[in-house]
């Protein structure tokens, strides 16, 4: 079974990835229930770092909130930090992401090993280079 997309519509254009199901089946999951539930609808980019990577997922928009679940670190060495790798975010403990997730504008690799890796965008890297702090995902949906 191919793997499924996330789409996440913007007001400055749709980003897509590719989840990797088979390599973080609990981090992508846990992505996929969110996003079926409307959790990312209307949820702002809370955390831009040019060069680096943008981040969104925190109901409370400021790097603080969460679903009110969180899920263990699921780390597949074959999934890196490179430009497009969409990751989850966490607090110090490795067992706390829950759904905050960012997307790396370059390569990242220091972060490999320790934050899990879920997907890759696959169109869009040039909408993800525009976002800005407050910029809301209007819809997120999974294909």
């Amino acid at each position: 079974m191919p793997n499924r997309t996330a789409v996440l519509e913007t007001a400055k254009g749709t980003i897509k990835f590719e989840l990797f199901e088979k390599d973080a089946p609990i981090t992508t999951r846990n992505f996929i229930d969110l996003t079926q539930k409307g959790f990312y609808d209307g949820i702002t980019f809370h955390r831009i770092e040019p060069g680096f990577v943008i981040q969104g997922g925190d109901p409370a928009g400021n790097g603080t909130g969460g679903s009110g679940k969180t899920i263990p670190l699921e780390i597949a060495p074959s999934l890196t930090h490179k430009k497009g790798a969409v990751g989850m975010a966490r607090s110090q403990d490795p067992n706390s992401a829950s759904s905050q997730f960012y997307i790396c504008l370059e390569d990242a690799k220091f972060l490999d090993k320790q934050y899990a890796v879920f997907g890759m965008v696959t169109e869009g890297m040039d909408v993800a280079s525009k976002i800005k702090k407050g910029d809301k995902i209007l819809k997120a949906a999974i294909l």
